[in-house]
């Protein structure tokens, strides 16, 4: 008789032949003949299709599917925070001159700037021409400004200034001495009070050097005669 691998030889030959076969088929063969022949296989060999993995959802996604992300105010900022308390002591400055100074109103010019509140006391109301010494019915005006400002943070500059108009004659050879004293003057009215701490005052004279208006009119130089009690952003020295 025949051998024993001769069995094997024509087993495997068959088996070459069926994969030709196919391999002839799948050439000629369209999508949905060769998605069925594929099933097939599948079937007779129990190849075991992947099931698909589906994400495992997340606390944190899911929280977010239901709620909405809460929106968070922007915090003010410090500079916007003390630009807007100078501005209210501003507006209660003018307030109280109002009401309780009316006859009073054109002797002071309340004024809010970005960074400070400038309160200017006319000068021919404040002090006798060629003087620095306050006078009495200016007094009562700086001790409702001084409280005011007692509760306030920040350095207080006190600044005198003057007209053109040269000086003859009296205690004073300038108008920048003049500014500087009256300047002063203001100044040690408010500490003896006791309104204010003495390291929050400085004292400023500019004289006929920095005008508010023009010198060229009698009411230009009746506005330049001044001393101005200024609230700023200015560091108190150590």
């Amino acid at each position: 008789g025949a051998p024993d691998w001769v069995v094997t030889f024509g087993d495997l030959m068959s088996l070459l032949l069926c994969f030709f076969v196919l391999l002839l088929s799948f050439s000629e063969m369209d999508r949905s003949v060769y998605k069925e022949v594929a099933g097939s296989l599948e079937k007779a060999f129990g190849v075991q299709r992947k099931d698909k993995v589906f994400d495992t959802p997340k606390g944190l996604k899911m929280i977010a599917k239901d709620f909405d992300q809460a929106i968070i105010p922007e915090k003010p900022s410090q500079e916007f925070i003390v630009t807007q308390e100078k501005e209210q002591i501003g507006e209660e400055i003018q307030k109280l001159v109002e009401t309780r100074f009316q006859h009073m109103q054109d002797l002071i010019d309340v004024k809010m700037g970005v960074d400070q509140i400038s309160n200017s006391l006319m000068g021919e109301s404040t002090f006798d021409s060629g003087k620095a010494q306050i006078k009495l019915q200016m007094k009562p005006l700086l001790d409702i400004i001084a409280s005011t400002l007692k509760d306030t943070e920040g350095e207080i500059i006190i600044a005198g200034h003057t007209d053109n108009v040269p000086l003859t004659g009296g205690r004073f050879r300038s108008n920048l001495g003049l500014s500087i004293a009256r300047a002063a003057s203001v100044a040690e009215y408010v500490l003896r009070m006791g309104k204010i701490e003495p390291n929050r005052i400085a004292t400023m004279g500019f004289g006929e050097y920095r005008p508010a208006e023009s010198n060229q009119t009698a009411q230009g130089r009746k506005k330049n005669r001044r001393v101005e009690i200024i609230l700023g952003s200015f560091p108190i020295p150590g």
